[in-house]
């Protein structure tokens, strides 16, 4: 049996919980059995934002002549789109793998890891062998996969996950996104715009649901610019035929009325969500509980129901983002290692969405703050009002504040172009305890798009003054 100070089962954000070990001179071990880094470097947020980009080009092309630009997209190359962009993740995989190996103190095993008792796990290892590691800690952080949903006929017909879409060869000259979330939204984007003819089903009344109202409705309205949207509607049942797929999609309530639709394609996108990998580590080895969904259950300080056992990432729950399982590997770094007893906090922690618009939160929603009954002040602003969201067009953008009466910043939802960076300073304020004023306050580029996030917050400051721009009616020309 190999013995360490700390074993972190998983090679993405985990594995910063075993080098800070390392760094203190303890000797830490790693499992992984595929790409390091996680899904979000190879099967998830790097590779996916890169396509959106490529398409972000091509819809500029498209749309070129609205600002008095001749232009014309000629083609995409998808095959060769796709794999640069594979080359480029997976070398950042070899690379991190080379680090760790390279590291002093720690040990990467590759291989799947499951427990044999509360410390021990036995890991298959990727040729063949297998061996027991042991560690006086243990983090967990194994991540989740696709959620592969009980629909009729699913089990005799092909059909992509969100793992699988990324990298294809060649382009689907059709394509069914079955699910409505940020996942089904993003690449039901990326695939109209390279030129895929892509329909969408999604249960809820419309796309995003889990953001706020405003927000959702104009990503919908967006998506249908490019895709045909059937929001409110479950796929009920799958079947190939001699092109593709048939997809039949009823109305997902049963008061809703309307008519099922049969939706052809050449292929099958199922967007549906993600599952937690907790059920590949046998923990009824160990005292680790899980709850309902299969996560994790944790303390405020990431600790599980087991002693000594730690988890963070995808397997938690509470906020599936690669910069949120960062931020819980700092968190069980300095509890695991300084026994800092600190807390976790997800008030402020942001979220984007890379459709087109792009869309950015933090904190709660009106909704959330209605159903808890707590007072709110409320201001939004369209991007038009700041002359540079005038200039680019960005007329459906807008920034919505949300803040108690006493000015502190309950949360923010941007939809617009560069929303995924706006959202950042509302993110700093809120994270230093901040009020809608220190967003206000300071001063803001001009003419930059900062300056709707600005006007916003100044709608609800308690400032005398007001420099906020306002370009609101005015045309560009």
């Amino acid at each position: 049996m190999d013995e360490y100070d700390l074993v972190v089962i998983g090679g993405g954000s985990g594995s910063q919980v075993a080098t800070a070990a390392a760094e203190r001179g303890l000797e830490a071990a790693v499992i992984e059995r595929g790409p390091l880094g996680g899904a979000c470097i190879t099967r998830g947020c790097v590779p996916s934002k890169a396509l959106i980009h490529r398409a972000d080009i091509a819809d500029s092309v498209r749309h070129a002549e609205a600002f008095g630009v001749g232009a014309a997209l000629e083609g995409v190359d998808y095959g060769e789109m796709t794999a640069a962009i594979r080359d480029t993740v997976y070398e950042k995989a070899d690379r991190q793998e080379a680090s760790l190996e390279d590291a002093e103190n720690v040990s990467l095993y590759r291989g799947e890891g499951r427990f044999v008792d509360e410390r021990t796990l036995e890991v298959d290892l990727n040729d063949g062998d297998d061996v027991e590691v042991r560690g006086d800690s243990v983090v967990l952080a194994v991540g989740s996969r696709p959620v592969v949903p009980p629909i009729d006929g699913l089990e005799d017909a092909d059909f992509l996950t969100s793992d699988d879409a990324l990298f294809l060869d060649e382009r689907p000259d059709s394509l069914v996104v079955v699910g409505g979330g940020y996942i089904g939204a993003e690449l039901g984007y990326f695939f109209a715009a390279v030129g895929t003819d892509v329909s969408i089903v999604g249960r809820s009344e419309r796309l995003v649901p889990r953001e706020d109202e405003a927000v959702g409705e104009v990503v919908t309205e967006s998506l249908e610019r490019y895709c045909d949207v059937y929001t409110g509607y479950e796929a009920a049942e799958i079947r190939e035929n001699d092109s593709g797929v048939v997809v039949t999609a009823e109305p997902s309530e049963d008061d809703a009325g309307g008519d099922g639709v049969d939706l052809e394609a050449d292929d099958l996108l199922l967007a549906t969500g993600r599952r937690p990998n907790t059920d590949t580590l046998n923990l009824e080895a160990t005292g680790v509980e899980t709850d309902d969904g299969e996560y994790v259950v944790v303390d405020d300080r990431l600790e599980t129901t087991c002693d000594g056992v730690w988890a963070l990432g995808d397997i938690v729950g509470e906020q599936p983002f690669k910069h949120a399982a960062d931020y819980e590997a700092k968190t069980v770094s300095a509890n695991l290692l300084e026994d800092a007893d600190r807390a976790v906090d997800y008030g402020a922690m942001p979220h984007a969405i890379f459709t087109e618009p792009q869309v950015a939160s933090v904190g709660r929603t009106a909704d959330e703050l209605e159903d808890d009954g707590r007072e709110y002040e409320s201001a939004t602003v369209p991007f038009d009002a700041a002359p540079l969201g005038l200039i680019m067009d960005a007329d459906d953008g807008f920034v919505t504040v949300l803040a108690a009466p006493d000015g502190e910043i309950l949360g923010c939802h941007i939809v617009g172009p560069q929303a995924s960076t706006l959202i950042q300073e509302v993110v700093t304020a809120m994270d230093g305890g901040g009020t809608v004023d220190d967003v206000a306050e300071p001063v803001h580029v001009h003419p930059a798009l900062s300056e709707v996030v600005y006007a916003a917050f100044d709608d609800l400051s308690s400032s005398e003054f007001s420099t906020a721009p306002d370009w609101r009616g005015v045309s560009d020309g």
